[in-house]
């Protein structure tokens, strides 16, 4: 377990290795994270029908206990999991390359500006470059003003490659972003 600092007015976030056991409170960042991040990029009729109950059972079905996909949660005292990221192997045509993906990061929406995504983002930075990945990837909505410029503030950069994605009948293109890892903690 990795405790990254966060700024003075807020306790410090605890990151810890994900369990089965925290499904329910993933969920809950991830609905919660995706209905504050996404009204106005996304229809807001599938925002508002996220459901955190559905949500946790698919989590449960797809948690990898394996450590191909590794799942890390924020905690913070009194007030139990506020983030959570995951990331693994980079997917391309149904083939994993040696490049890492950021598959998922979310935070409690009261938490957003605390330092929980930054020590989110810090700790999987340090892993996928433990684990030996040249680099990592993600991919973020093209119209997210607010994620872009995190991940910019994190080193990532776009590379130019774009994928159409849609919801509910309607286009919210993602951009790839990309940031090369070395030494755990290196910028």
């Amino acid at each position: 377990m990795t405790t990254r600092p966060a700024p003075a007015h807020a306790p410090e976030p605890l990151i810890r290795d994900m369990t089965i056991d925290d499904c329910e409170a993933v969920a809950t960042v991830r609905v919660r994270g995706w209905q504050s991040a996404y009204a106005g990029l996304m229809p807001q009729a599938h925002l508002d029908a996220m459901d955190i109950a559905e949500d946790a059972e698919r989590r449960r079905g797809f948690f990898d206990a394996s450590g191909e996909v590794v799942n890390v949660v924020a905690e913070r005292a009194g007030s139990g999991v506020v983030g959570w990221a995951a990331y693994g192997p980079y997917r391309e045509n149904g083939r994993r390359l040696a490049r890492g993906e950021l598959y998922a990061i979310y935070v409690l929406p009261e938490q957003t500006g605390t330092g929980v995504g930054r020590a989110l983002m810090a700790e999987v930075l340090a892993r996928a470059a433990a684990a030996g990945h040249p680099d990592l990837a993600l991919w973020v909505l093209k119209e997210n003003a607010r994620a872009r410029r995190f991940y910019a503030g994190a080193g990532f950069r776009p590379d130019g490659a774009e994928e159409p994605f849609e919801v509910d009948g309607v286009p919210v293109p993602e951009v790839r972003y990309v940031r090369a890892l070395g030494a755990p903690g290196a910028r």
